[in-house]
């Protein structure tokens, strides 16, 4: 198979009126979806439980997007053994195979982007901007992935031995428990899914409770292809009923998660002990969380674009991502009046529901909303300055003004524990190295920025700011496939590196085969 050099999916240019227009007319296509009701998928059965969930617009809490199932513990064990089943068989099927399913699905994808982006502007609060690029990343990474896992299946490089005919290959593990987050309810889900796939090994799928629809309609994409029954089977229903089931299952392999340290500890845990007639130590991909800094140098004499991007980091998709900026690090000499150009481009974002494609829509659920609002009581209760926003919507969604705290300690609560929404704590340092050891000082260390014109800082930077993603003079958000190979450090994680050449080693497990010849 002869395949172009990876490219990223552009993105959409929603200034041109025909860009603008399609996507309206998905925003209203994909309201039909949302009075049907959807089954489990486990091998060729589609299954209906009793119990049901409700996926609900975070706009409008009034408006159902979607009716899913409720799966049990017996139809987790059913699911695992079930892709136990087709492991036998899909395990054999050659790569560049494999690799066809995720090119073909990426295609039709492409042609369909703004259906998928709109089911996430209902059912995530997404604007058409954050849906567009969560879209954009699902796409790249079948691409990126369909073209590594051929790179992988060629012949890898040994050493010539006298006598020997010596080999190395990769072979899959086996069943994977994919368990995505909500916050990037397609790009991550799509990543983590047909990594899995492509590898050779099958899956049991079970997205968020928040975000069903979308998962739902990349299952469809992926049955319309054809994949074979089994390969992905998809459960849905909540983490507490089947996710320790899922976890610790003797055929289980493998997890890959993405989501809370507190899950993603826990599901280490797990995984980690031993259960009755299991034969292998089961391997966690875990992406957890992050509590991300940002560092503004003093010598920056024009901070326009260190304003920008702060604010675009910080509550770009409300502060949802574990990339985003939530804490600033400012030296004194700038620090009033880099507080005041903060609150200047803060008070310029407009917040509603996600369908109008203002700057911010809602935060994710009732529970999210009331988390943030005691995070902002508890930031200021420790001495901090609310100097903008820190109002929540009485609207039928759960909105939240973005909202910007300064003097923050560098150990008070919202300076070291993940808030997950538009809360920005602005901290005083007094120099660059001092700058530096506060942010380092949390248990995380996923993404981080410097924004300096000092090159001797930015490479002391390179040396000592501990994250798996370090940005400089540019926000510390948006991770492009191939471009920015993303997973952290510490408690943010195993250090997955999503879209990165080493992956889908993740997934696949090396076998050195030699042969005495004459």
């Amino acid at each position: 198979m002869l395949l172009s050099k990876f490219k990223n999916e552009p993105l959409t240019d929603f200034s041109i009126s025909k860009n603008r227009k399609a996507f309206e007319k998905s925003l209203g296509k994909i309201t039909k979806r949302f009075n049907k009701e959807y089954p489990l998928l486990i091998g060729k059965e589609k299954i209906y439980t009793n119990e049901k969930l409700k996926s609900i617009n975070p706009s409008n809490y009034n408006e159902v997007v979607g009716t899913f199932q409720k799966a049990d513990i017996n139809l987790a064990v059913k699911a695992i053994e079930t892709a136990h089943k087709k492991f036998d068989e899909w395990k054999f099927v050659s790569p560049l195979k494999r690799a066809e399913y995720l090119l073909k699905a990426a295609y039709i994808m492409r042609k369909r982007k703004h259906d998928f982006s709109a089911m996430m502007v209902y059912e995530e609060g997404k604007n058409w901007v954050e849906a567009d690029a969560d879209t954009a990343e699902a796409i790249d990474f079948m691409e990126f992935y369909a073209r590594e896992m051929i790179r992988y299946s060629k012949e890898q490089p040994l050493t010539k031995y006298p006598g020997e005919k010596n080999q190395l290959i990769y072979i899959p593990l086996g069943v994977g428990v994919v368990i995505p987050p909500w916050n990037f309810p397609l790009a991550i889900l799509v990543g983590m899914t047909t990594a899995s796939i492509v590898t050779g090994n099958t899956v049991v799928l079970k997205p968020s409770s928040d975000s069903p629809a979308i998962a739902q309609m990349f299952v469809e994409l992926m049955e319309e292809l054809k994949l074979p029954a089994g390969v992905l089977n998809f459960i849905t229903g909540g983490g507490g009923s089947i996710g320790d089931v899922l976890v610790t299952h003797p055929l289980t392999r493998y997890i890959s998660f993405t989501g809370s340290m507190e899950v993603g500890l826990r599901i280490n845990e797990l995984a980690a002990k031993k259960q009755p007639n299991q034969i292998w130590i089961k391997r966690v991909v875990a992406e957890m969380g992050g509590k991300d800094t940002i560092i503004i140098d003093n010598e920056l004499k024009d901070f326009n674009d260190a304003v920008n991007g702060v604010i675009a980091s910080a509550f770009g998709f409300q502060g949802q991502k574990c990339s985003a900026c939530s804490r600033v690090i400012v030296d004194e000499k700038l620090y009033d009046k880099f507080c005041e150009a903060l609150v200047v481009k803060a008070r310029t974002l407009k917040v509603d529901e996600a369908r109008f494609n203002l700057n911010m829509g809602p935060v994710i659920n009732a529970k999210a909303k009331e988390s943030i609002k005691s995070y902002i009581t508890k930031g200021i209760e420790e001495g901090g300055i609310l100097i903008s926003g820190g109002k929540s919507s009485e609207k039928n969604g759960y909105f939240i003004d973005p909202t910007i705290i300064k003097d923050v300690k560098p150990f008070d609560t919202i300076a070291q524990e993940e808030i997950f929404g538009p809360v920005l704590a602005v901290i005083k340092s007094k120099n660059y190295e001092e700058s530096l050891k506060i942010a380092n000082n949390t248990i995380y260390g996923l993404t981080g920025a410097v924004y300096s014109k000092n090159r001797k800082k930015l490479d002391i930077a390179e040396k000592e700011f501990h994250v798996g993603n370090l940005y400089l003079n540019r926000k510390c958000t948006g991770a492009l496939v191939g471009v920015h190979p993303f997973g952290g450090f510490n408690m943010s994680g195993t250090d997955s590196k999503a879209g990165g050449r080493d992956y889908l080693l993740l997934f696949m497990q090396a076998k050195s085969i030699s042969e005495k010849i004459k």
